[in-house]
């Protein structure tokens, strides 16, 4: 006998009963955590990207709608015309899940391992429809009633499972709609200072802090070169511009003004294993190097070459307020730092001014340590972390974009550049204010113990330790600050004021000489 020719009642006792149903189902409740949790959040940070709107909606439309259907298979038999909007309602998820492919497709690149995930879940839920789906027409026959029942421990993880994806449909759905206050501003008037059409080549391009310069440059009307290891990334960045592969492509003969090297390997991605470390230093030695050759072989020099450092060249100086003129301390930063700006300063003897940029925390939702924070921070999972009284020495992104043209400019700008905001804060200062920022609380210490069983002595270095770095150069040479405290720069980070608005409460705080969160 079928499965058709069964009485309901055996029917529903067989499906509802079965070993496979609950197991496709767990499969699909940890595919889709996991599709969530690491791709959305983690990896992909969908939330945080404006680009993503319409994919952010979708999904909150698909969560809600697995919502109502854990709630009511799990307690009830639905009959009738109930039974007929739950077939309908699954047929609705096919539907978005399609929408939600192309959408996919046509506004990000998803990687490898997000595409394997989409697969193995449409196969998933299209066995449990061959499964359900001939009860629900059979249970559509019947008279319009809800009529309760009880699977076990299955009955009691329903709610669970419907309040997990009702959290993440309604955060999706809240996450669209601050979308549309996230969109960054005119990147071409970051570039504003720079003379007309100007020849640059930059390195580390598609990076957190390259993608949002190329957009500067190349909306200003700048030829702009880039050097990527892979094309593809490429792909993601405005045009006009030139892409290379390979610094030996460009011939000896090419006008180049300005040459602004910032690639190496990701500092915030990882541990800092022995291998992760060596990527580090390796990656930026060696792209350097290439760079000063470049520039011995150019028949025209170019003027000027700024080349990434990190405030790590100061090493851990708790709250000593340091500058340009201040010297380093020994640890694996500063000894990166160090053999970094060593390689850089080798361009000073073919005719280039080298400026040394001394970069500390840089703050967008694109990348960084800031992106990295976000997700626990937005959950309610945010605090300070060790003592929280470690100085974090940051600067917002198009301020550090900003401080990139005006050194290109700057004929006395030369050496070492702190690339700081002018009011650095404690951990626990910056703690409060991203917590306000996006209305959560912050009540989770991160303990220092914890940080040293995972990393040992580099916990110091890299999370408790921290230095007050300030940009006394840039202040001597004229530069302007858009966001010096915080407050501010979250204020426009997260799109709740405008620039001009941003511009306006920092002019306010340097007449009354009272910022949220001042130095002291």
């Amino acid at each position: 006998m079928t499965l058709s020719d069964m009485p309901l009642s055996d029917m529903t006792s067989s499906i509802m009963t079965s070993n496979v149903l609950w197991i496709l189902i767990a499969l699909q409740l940890a595919m889709g955590l996991f599709d969530i949790v690491y791709h959305h959040e983690m990896t992909e940070r969908l939330a945080w990207r404006p680009s993503q709107r319409r994919e952010l909606i979708l999904h909150g439309m698909r969560n809600l709608i697995y919502a109502v259907l854990f709630i009511v298979l799990g307690w009830f038999e639905p009959h009738g015309v109930w039974a007929a909007l739950i077939i309908a309602l699954m047929g609705a998820e096919v539907v978005v899940t399609l929408v939600d492919f192309v959408e996919e497709d046509m506004s990000r690149k998803l990687p490898a391992s997000e595409r394997v995930t989409h697969t193995l879940l449409a196969i998933n839920y299209g066995a449990l429809l061959a499964l359900v789906t001939p009860l629900l027409a059979r249970w559509a026959a019947l008279p319009s009633a809800f009529m309760p029942v009880y699977y076990g421990v299955v009955t009691w993880l329903a709610p669970g499972a419907a309040l997990g994806v009702i959290m993440f449909g309604l955060r999706d759905v809240h996450a669209a709609r601050r979308a549309r206050r996230l969109v960054s501003g005119d990147a071409a008037e970051l570039a504003r200072v720079l003379p007309p059409r100007q020849r640059i080549l930059i390195t580390g391009a598609t990076g957190f802090i390259g993608t949002r310069l190329v957009q500067a440059l190349v909306g200003a009307g700048h030829d702009v070169t880039v050097l990527v290891r892979d094309p593809g990334k490429a792909l993601a960045l405005p045009t006009p511009l030139r892409v290379v592969t390979s610094l030996a492509e460009i011939s000896n003969d090419a006008p180049i003004d300005a040459v602004i090297n910032l690639a190496g390997e990701p500092i915030a991605n990882g541990l800092w294993t022995l291998a992760k470390r060596r990527r580090i230093l390796i990656s930026r030695l060696r792209m350097t190097r290439h760079v000063v050759r470049l520039i011995a072989r150019l028949e025209k020099r170019p003027a000027v070459l700024v080349s990434g450092s990190a405030i790590g060249w100061y090493g851990t100086w708790g709250d000593e307020r340091l500058t340009e003129f201040d010297g380093g301390k020994r640890c694996f930063g500063h000894r990166v730092c160090e053999a970094w700006e060593r390689a850089a300063r080798k361009a000073e003897q073919f005719g280039t001014r080298v400026v040394r940029l001394r970069i500390g925390l840089v703050l967008g939702t694109d990348g960084g340590m800031l992106a990295q924070l976000l997700p626990p921070f937005e959950f309610g999972f945010g605090g300070p972390i060790g003592s929280g009284r470690q100085w974090m020495s940051w600067i917002e992104l198009d301020d550090l974009v900003r401080l990139i043209a005006h050194a290109m400019v700057t004929p006395r700008l030369t050496g070492a550049v702190n690339a700081t905001a002018p009011n650095p804060v404690t951990n626990a200062d910056f703690t409060t204010e991203l917590a306000h920022a996006l209305g959560r609380p912050a009540l989770l210490r991160l303990p220092a113990w914890l940080l040293h069983a995972v990393a040992g002595e580099l916990a110091d270095e890299l999370l408790l330790g921290g230095k007050c770095v300030l940009p006394d150069k840039a202040d001597v040479s004229g530069f302007k600050f858009r966001h010096e405290t915080l407050r501010n720069a979250f204020g426009a980070i997260f799109g709740q004021r405008t620039s001009v608005e941003c511009a306006m409460a920092a002019d306010k705080e340097a007449v009354t000489g009272a910022p949220p969160l001042a130095l002291g």
